[in-house]
């Protein structure tokens, strides 16, 4: 979310990588070499930046920085709300043929997909919506039929002690806007935020209360786990699960050719700060290589920073897909 351009919705911590720096160290598969030579590049972005390479099949590798460090997700969160959704739908709770109601009460800024539509929608094309453009308005459709409770027991379940979510993106940009905290400035109050209006001293993306936060460890574990089908009982659910996380826009632009990705992005600017993230899986041949790769910073060129981050997470991708074919 931007304040400038609101449509667009950590202390520093050790390194646990098996190479570190422009040239392999001691246990890194020379097959990583040029692997290594993009992460070092990654670490030099401004900021906070972190990341997890979990290399699982035939060779092994993993690589990590800052993994722990708590950071601003943005939407790459929303894969906890469709993982829950699904569960609820193997256990015949819910339903991706029922209709959800589109309304101004869930109206959402940074929506490109449910742009001034009022009516029902399937929940499966609200799923979809959600993950392929990371629309908001689709996102708290979601949020009020699963229960935003729900998604977090969820991710109790799963043991991700740090991530969170809020409970609705319109709660959270209420408060980032000086809302207090739980208070819904509803959709009159998002056009008046559009326009610049703040509702109090604007607050931190990164905070305690209304967030999308996690860490790259934690994505990495949940993705991990979730690819395998760990969080689901039939595999139709896991199927389904795959088809939505592989229609996500932005991870789709860090896969060599031909290569299947799965995962959700996440991007925001608030005030000077800005957030992208990308977290997921990718399968070369028999290899699971599972990702997270996350930047926090302020100020700044916004596109120079993001440019040269996707230029360097393409990098990565490619050279470990050569490693492992």
């Amino acid at each position: 979310m931007d304040r400038r351009s609101l449509l667009k919705l950590a202390a520093p911590a050790g390194v646990a990588a098996l190479g570190f720096g422009g040239d392999a160290l001691a246990g890194t598969p020379p097959a990583f070499d040029r692997v290594e030579r993009q992460l070092a590049k990654f670490r030099e972005l401004p900021g906070t930046p972190s990341y997890v390479i979990d290399v699982g099949g035939p060779v092994k590798y993993r690589a990590a920085y800052q993994q722990d460090t708590r950071m601003f997700a943005a939407s790459a969160t929303k894969t906890f709300i469709l993982a829950t959704y699904l569960q609820k739908v193997e256990a015949g709770l819910l339903s991706e043929d029922e209709k959800l109601p589109l309304s101004n009460d869930v109206r959402s800024l940074g929506s490109p997909v449910f742009i001034d539509l009022s009516g029902e929608v399937h929940a499966r094309h609200v799923l979809e919506a959600m993950i392929s453009h990371s629309d908001n308005t689709a996102t708290d459709m979601a949020l009020a039929r699963v229960g935003a409770n729900k998604v977090r027991a969820f991710i109790a379940e799963a043991g991700l002690a740090v991530t969170q979510i809020p409970d609705s993106t319109r709660i959270m940009a209420s408060y980032f806007a000086g809302a207090p905290y739980g208070v819904d400035e509803g959709w009159k109050g998002m056009k008046r935020l559009k326009k610049g209006h703040l509702f109090g001293k604007p607050r931190s993306a990164l905070n305690r209360k209304s967030t999308m936060a996690s860490t790259a460890g934690e994505f990495a574990s949940y993705y991990r786990r979730a690819m395998r089908g760990e969080f689901f009982q039939s595999p139709d659910t896991l199927t389904e699960f795959k088809r939505i996380l592989a229609t996500s826009d932005l991870i789709l632009q860090i896969a060599p050719p031909d290569t299947p990705i799965y995962g959700k992005s996440g991007n925001a600017t608030w005030e000077d700060f800005s957030t992208r993230c990308l977290a997921g899986q990718m399968v070369v041949n028999k290899s699971a290589v599972t990702f997270a790769f996350i930047l926090n910073w302020e100020q700044g060129d916004v596109g120079h920073v993001v440019a040269t981050m996707f230029d360097i997470m393409r990098g990565v991708m490619r050279e470990i897909k050569k490693a492992v074919s």
